[in-house]
């Protein structure tokens, strides 16, 4: 069964009507792709003050923050790093290193990122599997608390499964971290965007739902088998909290040097 777009504004209705409109912290988004404009568009509709910020600068985002309302502002990359205890990290992974990185120590960051060699070329360390993606990124960003989260689901399956707590029909997310705190934090964020969450473990666990993993965005497909290259448009199906404990623990690390997207 297919659902719409258009369900997020379903869900924030519910959402407020379930009496769950109160204001969040605001929360900073580095980043506005796809996975940042996706998940920008469900915190202003669950009542979350944003600060978002690219690398073309403030002005670059007018036309989003209009269309986002009175809960969003442009700001730079400085600004929304420093915007809230919170923040979502939706960037290339070879753009991380100029981050400011004292602005995010002591901050829970959702790192958002995949390693892509067509995008990002050829990583040794990662190539090698003498690290993941996610530990290579808290090598990046000494003293943030990062959580692995958003990285493995595609960016317009986001607001089409996006559901109130306790729905029938409502997606988990895995998240992983090395804080047990950024991740109670994490969950919390995440259940207020209308996922529940499971507990992937560590950084050097996250190969489970890296790309091409078994646990990497065809499992929220609701044809698992479309083409790649239909993928971008094909509609999603609710992913229970119980099917991406099996999925996780059904998949086999991908040989990271063999991967070309």
């Amino acid at each position: 069964m297919a659902y719409p777009p258009t369900g997020v504004w379903l869900w924030a209705t519910r959402n407020k009507e379930q009496g769950r409109g109160n204001t969040m912290p605001t929360l900073g988004i580095i980043g506005s792709g796809n996975i940042g404009s996706a998940v920008a568009r469900l915190a202003v509709a669950a009542d979350i003050d944003v600060v978002i910020a690219n690398s073309r600068g403030p002005q670059s985002l007018a036309d989003l923050v209009e269309e986002l309302g009175s809960r969003a502002t442009a700001g730079t990359v400085e600004q929304a790093a420093s915007a809230g205890e919170t923040i979502l990290l939706s960037i290339p992974l070879t753009a991380y290193s100029s981050l400011p990185a004292e602005l995010l120590r002591g901050r829970t960051v959702l790192d958002t990122g995949n390693y892509y060699p067509h995008r990002d070329g050829r990583i040794g360390e990662l190539d090698a599997e003498k690290m993941t993606t996610a530990e290579l990124a808290q090598q990046l960003l000494p003293g943030a608390l990062l959580v692995k989260a958003f990285n493995n689901i595609l960016a317009h399956h986001i607001p089409q499964l996006a559901r109130p707590a306790g729905a029938p029909d409502r997606s988990a997310l895995p998240i992983a971290g090395t804080d047990q705190g950024a991740k109670t934090r994490a969950a919390e964020l995440i259940d207020r965007l209308g996922f529940d969450t499971v507990d992937a473990g560590t950084p050097g666990e996250t190969w489970r739902f890296e790309p091409e993993a078994g646990a990497y965005t065809r499992i929220y497909l609701a044809d698992p088998s479309v083409p790649v290259e239909r993928m971008l448009e094909a509609p999603a199906a609710p992913l229970s909290a119980d099917e991406l404990r099996a999925a996780l623990q059904a998949s086999e690390r991908v040989k990271v040097a063999e991967r070309t997207f």
